[in-house]
C-alpha cells in the first residue's frame, strides 16, 4: 500500500522553526516526509535529520527526499533517542525540532495495523512493528484496573469501567483478537441511549494506541533533550491532536521558560533554575477552516513554538 499521509499545518509549523539555510534541523516524526521536504527546501549548506520508527515511512521517505542527497540523513528510531541519535551522528547543537504527534493517514487507513475501528483486522496498533508490546497484550494481559486506568487516562472515557469490566470478562470466554472483536465489547459496555455522536470506540482506541507505543512518556523527556542540544534562537515546533498531548507540551515549554520554581512563600531563591526557552505561542495556532474542509482529520490540532534562549 502506497504510503499516503496528508500534513497538518505544514506552512505554519515550517515557518516557525524560522529556518536558516545553514541550520541543522530534525523532524523527529518524518511521516510522509511532508514537512521534511519543506525544510529540506529552505537549506543549502544546512542538514536535514528525518526520524521515523514505521518502516513504511522510512521507505517512503527515501523516495521523496531523494532529490535533496547528502543534506537530509533518514533514521529509523524514535524521536525520544534524539541525543543517542544526534551523538551518532557527531552532531552536538541543532537550530530546530519538529514533532507531528499524530497517527498518519497511512497508519489509519491500512487495516492490517489494526489502528482502525472501522476495519476488521488483527488487534495491533505498533508504530514500530519490531517492538514486541500489541495492542492484543494490552486488551488481553493487562489487569482490570490497569485498563481502566489507561482508558480513562489516556482516552478521557468516561465508561472507562465498564469497558474494563466487559473487556475482562470477554476474554475468560476467548481472547479478543481483532478490532472489531475489541469494538463489540466496548459497544456491549456503553449503552446505546449514552453514545454520542462520534464512533463509540474511538476514546478506548486511542488510549490503547498511546499505551501501546508509550506516547505521551516521550513528550517530555524528548522536549528536555532538545532544550539541551539546542543553539541559542533554536526553535521547537510541535502539532499535537488531542488535549492530553496538548497539555503535556503547554506544561513543558511553561516549565522550560520559568527562571524559578521555589515555593512563592520562600525568602530567596535556592532552585538555581533558569530559563531556556521563550514561548512564542500564548496560545496554539490552529487550522485554517480551508485546511479542516480539505483534511477533516485536522480539526484537532494545534502547534506550540517555543525558542531557545
Amino acid at each position: 500500500m502506497e504510503f499516503n499521509h496528508i500534513a497538518v499545518l505544514l506552512k505554519e509549523a515550517v515557518e516557525n522553526l524560522n529556518i536558516k539555510e545553514d541550520g541543522i534541523y530534525v523532524d523527529g516524526t518524518m511521516g510522509g516526509a511532508s514537512h521534511s521536504k519543506e525544510i529540506a527546501k529552505r537549506l543549502t549548506t544546512g542538514r536535514l535529520i528525518s526520524i521515523d520508527q514505521d518502516a513504511d515511512a522510512i521507505q517512503k521517505g527515501r523516495q521523496v527526499l531523494e532529490e535533496y542527497g547528502d543534506r537530509v540523513t533518514i533514521v529509523k528510531s524514535n524521536f525520544s533517542n534524539l541525543e543517542k541519535i544526534l551523538d551518532d551522528l557527531a552532531i552536538e547543537k541543532i537550530d530546530g525540532l519538529l514533532l507531528d504527534l499524530g497517527v498518519s493517514s497511512h497508519q489509519l487507513d491500512q487495516g492490517d495495523r489494526g489502528f482502525s475501528y472501522h476495519q476488521d483486522y488483527p488487534l495491533d496498533m505498533r508504530m514500530d512493528q519490531s517492538q514486541d508490546l500489541s495492542a492484543k497484550d494490552v486488551v488481553n494481559t493487562y489487569s482490570q484496573e490497569d485498563l481502566e486506568r489507561i482508558i480513562l487516562s489516556y482516552g478521557e472515557e468516561r465508561w472507562a469501567r465498564r469497558i474494563s469490566e466487559f473487556i475482562v470478562d470477554e476474554r475468560k470466554k476467548k481472547p479478543i483478537e481483532t478490532t472489531f472483536d475489541l469494538v463489540e465489547v466496548i459497544k456491549k459496555a456503553i449503552p446505546k441511549s449514552q453514545r454520542m455522536d462520534k464512533h463509540p470506540a474511538i476514546k478506548t482506541f486511542q488510549a490503547i494506541r498511546i499505551e501501546v507505543n508509550n506516547e505521551l512518556n516521550i513528550i517530555d523527556k524528548t522536549i528536555d533533550q532538545a532544550v539541551k542540544r539546542m543553539n541559542p534562537g533554536g526553535r521547537i515546533s510541535i502539532i499535537t491532536f488531542h488535549s492530553l498531548e496538548d497539555r503535556i507540551v503547554k506544561n513543558a515549554f511553561k516549565y522550560q521558560e520559568l527562571a524559578c520554581i521555589c515555593d512563592p512563600r520562600a525568602p530567596i531563591c535556592t532552585c538555581d533554575k533558569e530559563s531556556s526557552l521563550k514561548v512564542l505561542t500564548r496560545k496554539p495556532i490552529l487550522p485554517s477552516k480551508a485546511e479542516v474542509e480539505e483534511n477533516p482529520r485536522s480539526r484537532s490540532a494545534k502547534l506550540r513554538v517555543a525558542m531557545k534562549k
